[in-house]
């Protein structure tokens, strides 16, 4: 049986024939490059003045947070910083002690 260059049901004859894909356009390695971004995005934060926080939330809240940052178009980060703010300022104007 010849192998005909428009036949690609049987895969396994073109198994070992390299396919033209996406250029590469980074010379790195992908692990390298995440690692370059995520460096670059930690020091564009911290020029800003932010500071990293973890949470932990159950998925009803983060789903509600999903809906309302949706619904403002927003990002769910500046939706909870722009609550949190509106909760510090409430309760200084209650004043409640820091």
């Amino acid at each position: 049986m010849a192998k005909q260059q428009s036949d690609r049901t049987t895969l396994d004859l073109f198994a070992d024939e390299k396919r033209p894909g996406r250029p590469k356009t980074n010379p790195l390695p992908r692990d390298l490059q995440l690692k370059i971004n995520k460096r670059n995005q930690l020091k564009r934060d911290k020029e800003k003045g932010f500071r990293r926080v973890e949470l932990k939330l159950d998925a009803s809240t983060l789903d509600h947070l999903n809906q309302l940052a949706k619904a403002q178009q927003i990002s769910r980060a500046d939706l909870i910083q722009w609550l949190i703010k509106q909760h510090i300022d409430s309760c200084s104007a209650a004043g409640v002690q820091e």
